[in-house]
């Protein structure tokens, strides 16, 4: 059995459907990309994946349970990285680390923290407050998240969005480890990027 499956998804907005009978699966080591035009969909398909926009109908199951029924075992599972920036401008980027990891139940000393901050480019901003970055700068704190906090699947909303070329290919790096290692990743992106082979689905 597949490790994530959606069965006959539907998604109503004002009472028309933006999506309806979309069923997938995906399994250790694979990626699936969303695509499709602004405003199909892709956002809140990804939402629905991970609790955040229930379907009017159908179900997602991971590792055969139901994820209605899955509670911690799942949100412990999965990080998401959204298109907004989920970063509070008054804090530094350590400090926003630091929130997210707590909230989600995980902690990081401060010497591994500052070794991740370094690997994506944001060494020597670790005290600034996050208003002082740039919104490439900002994606890159995102991605730090995913250096420190395990999770078998990655659900990214445009996550190249804002990335210098150093920074799609440092992105690119990490996807590619975490699918070898066989982790899963559901992402959306308007740009065709160097990643390993993987399935699509059309909304």
């Amino acid at each position: 059995m597949s490790v994530l499956i959606a069965s006959n998804l539907r998604k109503e907005f004002s009472g028309d459907p933006l999506f309806d009978g979309i069923s997938f699966s995906v399994d250790r080591g694979q990626r699936l990309a969303l695509a499709g035009q602004n405003g199909s969909g892709k956002t809140t398909l990804l939402r629905t994946l991970i609790g955040l926009s229930p379907p009017d109908s159908g179900a997602v199951h991971w590792r055969g349970t139901d994820t209605r029924s899955c509670g911690d075992e799942y949100r412990r599972a999965f990080v998401y990285l959204g298109h907004q920036s989920a970063l509070k401008d008054e804090l530094t980027p350590l400090e926003n680390l630091r929130l997210a990891l707590a909230v989600d139940g995980f902690g990081a000393d401060e010497a591994h923290l500052l070794e991740v901050l370094d690997r994506i480019g944001l060494r020597g901003r670790e005290e600034l407050p996050c208003r002082a970055l740039s919104a490439g700068q900002k994606r890159r704190l995102l991605m730090a998240r995913l250096l420190l906090r395990p999770a078998d699947l990655w659900v990214l909303d445009e996550p190249f969005s804002a990335l210098d070329g150093a920074g799609v290919e440092l992105l690119c790096a990490m996807i590619t480890r975490h699918l070898a290692d066989g982790g899963i990743a559901v992402l959306t992106s308007h740009q065709d990027m160097p990643l390993p082979p993987g399935r699509e689905l059309a909304l």
